[in-house]
């Protein structure tokens, strides 16, 4: 069953087109990767999917539900989750504080509630600091808790942007270049903690240009060049596509 459904999505920017009736589905609990040249859209359709840019045409389902054009923080409340290419997080904040940062989106607390602090909001915060326990111990982080995030290794700064990503309670989970800028061993640690999300019930869909790790990680690939779908299939079939293979390396 498709959890995602990316139906004919095109997105102009001032008459330049970055995606071009681009169609596929996310199947419920599948790893999906998204590839292709630099410039190919592939970020750009996950701000499309995660509501920071509105298509300039086509539908997205999630479960089900047309989201097209929705606001990002209604996507998320839905159960759609993203990182970012750029590590975004508070730098000078601690590693839990940035959890926490994440349940903003939950929130059930009214304002005034929470400003005067009464009982449920004691009471929500409470909850929210121990479930961001829980997303740090998952994610092995949990003994860096109380340092600062500017004072991480660049693979731990990765991770807490998934652990952030997480604390929105996310179904589908979109990770923007998690390995980035990682040696070996790190990235070979993060596709672990990918195969754990999968088995905790989150499906996901990565944009990673470690074809390596790709390859290792992915069920299926959707391949992008130009703003457009040139490619769909397993990690074999990919790997043999001739379209894929002159849109990396040029034909002969």
């Amino acid at each position: 069953m498709a959890i995602l459904e990316v139906s004919r999505v095109t997105k102009y920017f001032g008459g330049i087109g970055a995606l071009s009736d681009v169609d596929f589905a996310v199947q419920d609990l599948e790893i999906l990767g998204l590839i292709g040249p630099n410039g190919a859209g592939k970020s750009t359709l996950f701000d499309v999917i995660s509501g920071f840019h509105l298509p300039s045409n086509g539908k997205i389902l999630f479960k089900g539900q047309n989201i097209t054009g929705l606001k990002d923080y209604k996507i998320a409340r839905l159960g759609i989750g993203r990182t970012f290419q750029a590590t975004t997080l508070f730098m000078n904040s601690t590693v839990l504080e940035n959890v926490l940062i994440g349940f903003h989106q939950r929130y059930k607390t009214e304002t005034w509630k929470a400003f005067l602090h009464t009982g449920s909001a004691r009471k929500e915060d409470e909850s929210s600091r121990q479930h961001a326990m829980e997303i740090l111990n998952f994610m092995g982080i949990l003994a860096l808790k109380d340092q600062l995030a500017k004072n991480l290794p660049h693979g731990h700064q990765r991770i807490l942007g998934i652990c952030i990503a997480l604390a929105t309670n996310p179904k589908l989970l979109l990770l923007d270049e998690p390995a980035t800028g990682m040696h070996p061993e790190e990235a070979s640690a993060v596709v672990s903690l990918i195969r754990k999300l999968r088995e905790s019930g989150i499906t996901v869909m990565i944009v990673e240009h470690n074809m390596q790790a790709i390859m290792n990680l992915c069920d299926r690939i959707v391949v992008l060049n130009f703003g457009k779908k040139i490619a769909d299939g397993t990690p074999t079939e990919i790997r043999s596509h001739k379209e894929v293979i002159e849109a990396y390396l040029g034909s002969e």
